[in-house]
C-alpha cells in the first residue's frame, strides 16, 4: 500500500502522520488515537506497526471464596453484566462455604512433528530408546529453567497416521506461561533428529491443548439458598441440573453454555496478562475430548444438594511474556494477592464455575435478558453521549418505552436535556 512501505520502522509519531496525509483520520482522532497511547514505548515494543492502546474496561467480581481465601478478582471486559454475573453467582456459593479447586500439575506439551515416516512402529520404539538424550538436549537448550527446579520431565511417542509420528515433550514450567521455553527446547531437539538421525522434521512447536495442566472447581449449594420470585430452590436447582444435562447432549447449546463459562475465564486471563487466545483454544478442545463437543461444566442435584463441577485446562503463567511488561498486570496481582501459578489456576476455575452458575440461574427463573438489558440500554445511553448524571433517567424512559435503538434513545436525552434546561 503506498506510503506504508516500511511501516514498522518508523517512528509512533510518523506512522500517525502518514494517517493523516493519506486521509485515513482527521487532527481529532489522530488526537484521541495519541490520548489514549499512554504507554508508547511500552506498546510500541510489544507489537509491529503500533498506533494507539485500544483500551477496556476493568471492574472487580466480588464474593470468590476460593479454597477458604477471599479475592477481589480483577475483570478486564467490554461486555455488560459479566462482572455483576459473576458476582452474584460466587455470592451464591459464599454463603455455602465456597469454591473448592484441586491443580494436579503444571506441565506442558510441546510436539516434534516427522513426516515421511516409513516404518512407524519402528521409528516410534527408536525415539522411545533416545529420551534420555533427548530430554538432555531439551534441558540444556534451556538451562535455567532447570536451576529453578523445573525443566523437561518425559518424552511420549504418538504414531498420527503411517507416515506421521508426534514426539511429545512434556516440560515443567514452573511459573511461566513457557511458549518461548518450550519452543527454544523442541528446536534444540528437532536439530539433533534432523542432522544426526536423519529424521524428517515437519514441525516442531507448543501445543495449546494443556492436558497435563487441569484445573477443577467444585462448590456444593443446599437448594433452598436457590429459592426466587416464588420459585422453591430445589425446583431451580433441578432445572439447573437439567440445563447442565442438555450441554451435555447438544453441541448447540454447550457452546453457548461454555461461551458464558469463558466469559469469566477470559476477562481475568486478560487482567492478568496472560494468552486468552490459548486458554480458549485449549478449553474448546477439552469440551470435545471424547469426540463431541460437550459443556465444561456438569450440574447435579443429590439429596437437596446442588452440585457444580468445572474442570479445564489452565496453562497461566506469573512471569515472563507480556505479564513483566504490562504495567497493570502487576497491579492486578497485588489485588489478588497472587502468590503463584497454581492458585492463579484455582481462582480462574472458580471464576468459571461462578459465572456458568450465575447464566444458569438466570436462563431457569427471569430469562437471561432481565439484567443484561439494562446494563445494554446503559451501554445504549453512552452511546448517544449522556453523562453518568443522565444515565439512570435515560435507562428508565427506555424501559417504560420498550425501546432499545439508537434513534429513541438520542430523542430520550434531548428531551432530558430541554426539561432541565427549562
Amino acid at each position: 500500500m503506498e506510503g506504508f512501505e516500511k511501516y514498522y520502522q518508523k517512528d509512533h509519531q510518523t506512522r500517525l502522520d502518514i494517517l493523516k496525509q493519506k486521509k485515513y483520520l482527521d487532527q481529532t482522532q489522530l488526537d484521541k488515537l495519541q490520548a489514549s497511547a499512554s504507554e508508547v514505548k511500552i506498546s510500541d515494543a510489544m507489537i509491529e506497526n503500533f498506533i494507539t492502546e485500544y483500551h477496556l474496561p476493568e471492574g472487580l467480581a466480588l464474593n470468590y471464596v476460593v479454597d477458604g481465601q477471599e479475592y477481589l478478582i480483577p475483570f478486564v471486559t467490554e461486555e455488560p453484566s459479566v462482572v455483576a454475573a459473576a458476582s452474584h453467582g460466587a455470592a451464591l456459593v459464599k454463603q455455602a462455604g465456597g469454591f473448592k479447586t484441586t491443580v494436579t500439575e503444571r506441565l506442558m506439551i510441546g510436539q516434534i512433528i516427522l513426516e515421511n515416516v516409513v516404518h512407524p512402529e519402528q521409528v516410534a520404539s527408536f525415539l522411545e530408546s533416545q529420551a534420555e538424550k533427548l530430554l538432555a538436549l531439551a534441558n540444556a537448550a534451556h538451562p535455567s529453567i532447570v536451576k529453578r527446579g523445573g525443566g523437561a520431565q518425559a518424552l511420549k511417542v504418538r504414531v498420527l497416521a503411517p507416515d506421521l509420528i508426534s514426539l511429545d515433550l512434556i516440560v515443567d514450567v514452573k511459573e511461566a506461561m513457557g511458549a518461548n521455553m518450550l519452543n527454544t527446547m523442541l528446536e534444540a531437539c528437532a536439530t539433533y533428529l534432523q542432522t544426526k538421525l536423519g529424521l524428517d522434521v515437519l514441525i516442531s512447536i507448543l501445543s495449546n491443548y494443556a492436558t497435563r495442566c487441569l484445573a477443577k472447581a467444585t462448590c456444593a449449594l443446599p437448594v433452598e439458598l436457590l429459592t426466587r420470585n416464588g420459585l422453591s430452590g430445589a425446583k431451580i436447582a433441578q432445572k439447573i441440573a437439567t440445563a447442565s444435562r442438555v450441554a451435555q447432549l447438544d453441541p448447540y447449546r454447550a457452546t453457548t453454555h461454555n461461551k458464558g463459562i469463558m466469559n469469566g475465564i477470559d476477562a481475568v486471563v486478560l487482567a492478568s496478562g496472560n494468552d486468552w487466545r490459548a486458554i480458549e483454544a485449549g478449553a474448546h478442545a477439552y469440551a470435545a475430548r471424547d469426540g463431541q463437543y460437550r459443556g465444561l461444566s456438569t450440574w447435579i442435584v443429590k439429596d437437596d444438594i446442588l452440585y457444580g463441577e468445572l474442570e479445564l485446562p489452565l496453562p497461566l503463567g506469573t512471569v515472563g511474556g507480556s505479564i513483566g511488561i504490562v504495567p497493570l498486570v502487576k497491579i492486578n496481582q497485588q489485588l489478588l494477592r497472587l502468590k503463584d501459578a497454581r492458585q492463579l489456576e484455582a481462582i480462574v476455575a472458580a471464576v468459571g464455575l461462578g459465572q456458568n452458575l450465575a447464566a444458569l440461574y438466570a436462563l431457569v427463573t427471569d430469562g437471561i435478558q432481565k439484567g443484561h438489558m439494562r446494563l445494554q440500554l446503559k451501554s445504549l445511553a453512552l452511546s448517544v453521549g449522556a453523562t453518568k448524571a443522565e444515565l439512570e433517567p435515560v435507562v428508565s424512559r427506555l424501559e417504560a418505552l420498550q425501546a432499545r435503538d439508537q434513534a429513541t434513545a438520542k430523542k430520550v436525552l434531548e428531551e432530558l436535556r430541554n426539561k432541565q434546561s427549562e
